[in-house]
């Protein structure tokens, strides 16, 4: 191996440790010292939207720096070839690089007898730069499985999909690219490589970032291990999975009323409306997205009681900035007791109140 991969393969190890490590540290101690919520709390900063607004900035800006750097190293510190260059034997390379006596699992073996020091005297390295190449190809990657989920709220909902996924297609753009402008390989050992390196920093992702913003994980593993010990018996145990609330029933005195604030200040559909002849009752299904809210009128002279209907949102901001300009009067945030997350509350006809809960 020559200095040059090495140094760089020094370089970009330091990096992904600094920012594995530092980065969580640093965002955590700035937004504790300035009064900032980044688990969707309430921040006590009275210039708190100012400034997370500007953290998110620097945040992106960040990935931006990191998409740089990417670019730079797939396609701007390369040459181009005289021809279009493929290479589909995956991990080929790879394996002519290292040779192990008598094969892998005499090695086990002997490493399993013999001890670590013994089984790797077997191992012999004939190509050490294949072997740098898959390392980098890898370690390029982890900062994108762990940027991606700590600066946006999108891969951080479903964080074991959309990351790797997104990385993946990504890696494919690259390696298309490459292609065409004649500067590299179309290479799917880089394919692989590059979602095995997005998949270790989404796990690093975890492993740092999240421990480090929100305090108490450990209290949540330890509760989400014994309900899942405690009732693994139960009836719906199996499905709990793919199952979730889609519908809510509201009760109110005056259908016109409903249908105007429902339907045409916040703007849910209408899917079917249902009048019963013989008791003049009407009852009408709502959808908004996933959630379907059924409205039932009540006889005349009845008076709901308290009722109380909650939609969880990932920017609560937008929608609460959304309804002010539509001039629906919203309560001030408060702090949801459950969860320590965001909501704020929007009073509906017929004693009816919505409660905005950051997802």
């Amino acid at each position: 191996m020559n200095a040059n991969s090495l140094s760089a393969i020094i370089i970009v190890t330091i990096l992904m440790i600094v920012m594995v490590i530092l980065l969580p540290l640093a965002d955590r101690t700035v937004c504790r010292r300035l009064g900032l919520s980044i688990n969707d709390g309430i921040s006590t900063n009275p210039d708190a939207d100012r400034l997370l607004v500007l953290r998110k900035g620097v945040l992106v800006l960040v990935f931006c720096l990191y998409l740089l750097v990417l670019a730079y190293v797939a396609f701007f510190s390369r040459s181009a070839a005289a021809d279009y260059l493929i290479h589909i034997a995956i991990f080929q390379d790879l394996s002519e690089s290292i040779q192990i006596d008598y094969g892998i699992f005499e090695f086990f073996q002997v490493l399993f007898t013999e001890g670590l020091s013994q089984a790797f005297q077997r191992v012999h390295i004939i190509n050490p730069e294949d072997i740098s190449q898959v390392y980098m190809n890898i370690a390029m990657f982890v900062p994108m499985g762990y940027l991606l989920p700590y600066v946006f709220d999108w891969f951080r909902r479903n964080i074991r999909t959309r990351t790797v996924v997104v990385s993946f297609l990504i890696s494919l753009l690259i390696e298309n690219l490459q292609l065409a402008t004649k500067l590299g390989f179309y290479d799917f050992d880089d394919l692989i490589s590059n979602t095995v390196g997005a998949f270790l920093g989404q796990g690093l992702f975890l492993a740092f970032a999240y421990v480090n913003t929100h305090p108490d994980w450990r209290a949540d593993v330890r509760q989400l291990h014994h309900w899942r010990w405690k009732t693994r018996h139960t009836a719906l145990h199996p499905f709990f999975r793919k199952m979730h609330v889609v519908r809510a029933t509201l009760y109110c005195t005056d259908m016109a009323a409903a249908e105007e604030f429902f339907l045409h200040k916040l703007g849910f559909l209408l899917h079917k409306k249902i009048t019963d002849l013989a008791t003049g009752q009407s009852k009408m299904l709502l959808y908004c997205n996933d959630t379907q809210i059924e409205i039932v009128c009540l006889p005349p002279g009845s008076e709901p009681s308290a009722q109380d209907v909650t939609i969880a949102f990932n920017n609560n901001d937008r929608i609460r900035s959304r309804l002010i300009e539509q001039g629906i009067p919203v309560s001030e945030y408060a702090l949801d007791p459950y969860t320590n997350l965001r909501t704020f509350r929007v009073e509906a006809p017929d004693n009816i109140a919505i409660t905005f809960i950051e997802e």
